[in-house]
């Protein structure tokens, strides 16, 4: 493997140990906030949507090397966003708090990441261009 592919592998490394600390940290607040939802999994999901909406129109705008848009993307973002948590606390809420629960979680999930996507992607094009 080539130095700059191995740069790669070692950023997107790093960069998930950073992305899951950071994920623990937040879960770790929201639930000292609000104990009985799962209020951590939203928020990471949903600043996360924002922020690569952010950096993929950054990326988009001035190109970067693989090892910075993997390691950032893949790596932190990827430690530090998560659907299997999102699914095993949506099966445990039907099961605990029933469908309705449920349901606004997950379309609460759904609207507001593909919003905060958006919304940074329309952030990098129009204001940080």
């Amino acid at each position: 493997m080539s130095a700059s592919a191995w740069l790669t592998v070692l950023s997107v490394a790093l960069g998930g140990a950073l992305g899951s600390v950071a994920r623990h940290g937040v879960g770790v607040a929201a639930r000292a906030l609000w104990p009985g939802w799962p209020l951590g999994t939203l928020v990471v999901n949903v600043s996360g949507s924002f922020a690569i909406g952010v950096l993929f129109g950054l990326f988009l705008l001035k190109p970067a090397p693989d090892w910075v848009r993997f390691g950032l993307i893949i790596g932190v973002l990827g430690g530090f966003t998560t659907f299997s948590a999102f699914s095993i606390e949506t099966v445990e809420m039907l099961r605990v708090e029933g469908a309705w629960a449920a349901s606004i979680y997950v379309v609460a999930t759904l609207i507001l990441g593909f919003g905060a996507c958006a919304l940074g992607l329309w952030v990098a094009r129009s204001v940080l261009a």
